[in-house]
C-alpha cells in the first residue's frame, strides 16, 4: 500500500475531495482491494477521540436555525456551567481546524434542549448536533431516545446526487463498530425505530455520510463522512 494511496483515502474519508475526485475514487474502490483496505483502515484511525479541544461561546446563528428547521419557537435557556466537548480525532489540518466548530456545537446540545424536537414524545437519552469535518458548520441534530427511537432533523440542504443516498451512523463501543441507524433520501427531519442497540450514552458517535443508493454494501460506512458529532446528556 503506497504512501499515495494512504493519503488520498484519507481525503476520501474526510470529505475533501471535488466531486469529480470523489467519483474517480469511488471506482478504484469498486475494484481495488488495497483501496477499499485503506478506506477502512482511516476510518478505523478516525474513532480515536481528541480531547484537546477548549470550551467555546456557541455561535449566535445556531439557535435560528435550528428554529427554522423545526418549526420551534422557544427562547434560548441560560447558559449552563461549563462542559469541555470532546470530538473525534482528525487527519488533516483543514479537519483539526474544525474542532472549535464542533465544539461549540457540542455544547449548544447541552444549552438549548430543554424538551424534545420529537413533539413531546418524552426527553431524549441524548442529543448530538452534527458539524461538517472539514468546515464547522452544524449540519443536523440527534435526538436519541432510551426505548430505541432516533430522531434526525437536518438544518441545511445537503445534496445528495443520483444514484446516492444519506446513510445515518452511529458508534458506541469501538469493538463492536459503527452500526446504521437507516437511510435518508434528502433532507429531511426523520424518525427511526432501531432495535439491537443498548442505551444511547454520553459521547455517544453519530454520523451523516455519501453512500450508493440502497445504503453501504459492506454494512460499514464507505462513503465520505458529511456530518458527524457525539452525543450530550440533556440537563
Amino acid at each position: 500500500m503506497t504512501d499515495d494511496l494512504i493519503a488520498t483515502a484519507g481525503e476520501y474519508v474526510a470529505g475533501l475531495m471535488s466531486p469529480e475526485e470523489q467519483e474517480a475514487f469511488e471506482r478504484r474502490i469498486a475494484t481495488d482491494g488495497e483501496a477499499r483496505r485503506a478506506v477502512a483502515d482511516w476510518r478505523t484511525r478516525l474513532l480515536a477521540l481528541d480531547e484537546t479541544a477548549t470550551q467555546l461561546t456557541p455561535s449566535e446563528g445556531l439557535w435560528p436555525a435550528i428554529e427554522a428547521a423545526v418549526g420551534s419557537a422557544r427562547p434560548a435557556p441560560e447558559a449552563a456551567p461549563g462542559w469541555f466537548a470532546r470530538v473525534w480525532q482528525d487527519v488533516s489540518t483543514l479537519r483539526l481546524a474544525s474542532l472549535a466548530g464542533a465544539a461549540a456545537a457540542l455544547v449548544m446540545a447541552v444549552l438549548l434542549v430543554a424538551q424534545p424536537f420529537g413533539g413531546g414524545a418524552g426527553k431524549p437519552a441524548v442529543v448530538a448536533v452534527l458539524n461538517a469535518p472539514n468546515g464547522g458548520e452544524a449540519g443536523a441534530i440527534v435526538e436519541a431516545f432510551a426505548d430505541g427511537r432516533i430522531r434526525v432533523v437536518p438544518l441545511r440542504a445537503i445534496p445528495v446526487p443520483e444514484g446516492r443516498v444519506l446513510q445515518v451512523w452511529t458508534l458506541w463501543d469501538r469493538q463492536v463498530g459503527p452500526r446504521s441507524v437507516g437511510l435518508m433520501e434528502r433532507a429531511q427531519a426523520r424518525d427511526y425505530a432501531t432495535s439491537g442497540m443498548p442505551r444511547p450514552v454520553d459521547q455517544q458517535l453519530y454520523e451523516i455520510t455519501l453512500e450508493p443508493a440502497g445504503g453501504s454494501p459492506t454494512g460499514r460506512p464507505t462513503g465520505p463522512i458529511l456530518y458527524v458529532g457525539r452525543g450530550a446528556t440533556p440537563l
